[in-house]
């Protein structure tokens, strides 16, 4: 049976393979351009900094140094039911440096489409075993994000040894580069 998390919520992670599942609806026709969500990892050190370029993983760089981060592409429109982007993480393959992965979503080219968080409702962040298809843990955001156009759903965090998740839902006005810019 999986857990669902409220907001600031923490649980451990038992699973040292698993999946991130991703997901949302649009609302398109209030903006009348088509929504492309992404979804980005950033893989930070003890300093809560990205321990290098190729430690942010997200459409263009897929996979992480040591593979234990496989972001499996970027979904272009969204549609469908269940996730919309999926990461596959192997903690066990974790480079030692990482201490913590941030789980971020934004909205591609939100300025100019004129689109934000307030138009996408049923988000989610879920992890589940791989092997079993089995749900560990389940975050549905439920805030109304009406300006923001990145959210971070949640986090990975490594402490006392033990793998945790951290339900964040925070938005942030701006984009992939302001998440850059925090954590590089």
């Amino acid at each position: 049976m999986a857990i669902n998390l409220q907001k600031g919520q923490r649980e451990n992670i038992d699973a040292p393979k698993f999946t991130i599942g991703l997901g949302w609806d649009t609302n398109s026709s209030s903006t009348g351009s088509a929504f492309d969500l992404d979804a980005s990892l950033f893989l930070l050190g003890d300093s809560k900094k990205i321990v290098s370029d190729d430690h942010f993983i997200f459409y263009n760089n897929l996979v992480s140094p040591d593979g234990a981060v496989e972001h499996t592409g970027d979904n272009l429109t969204g549609d469908g039911a269940g996730d919309d982007e999926q990461v596959k993480i192997d903690l066990s393959k974790i480079d030692a440096k990482v201490q913590e992965i941030c789980v971020v979503v934004t909205i591609h080219e939100a300025e100019s489409r004129r689109q934000n968080f307030g138009q996408v409702r049923n988000s989610f962040i879920r992890i589940f075993d791989s092997a079993s298809n089995q749900e560990i843990l389940k975050y549905e955001l439920e805030e109304d994000f009406s300006i923001e156009t990145a959210v971070e759903f949640g986090r990975i965090y490594k402490r006392e040894g033990k793998w945790k998740f951290e339900a964040v839902g925070v938005g942030m006005k701006g984009g992939l580069q302001d998440y850059l810019n925090k954590y590089q």
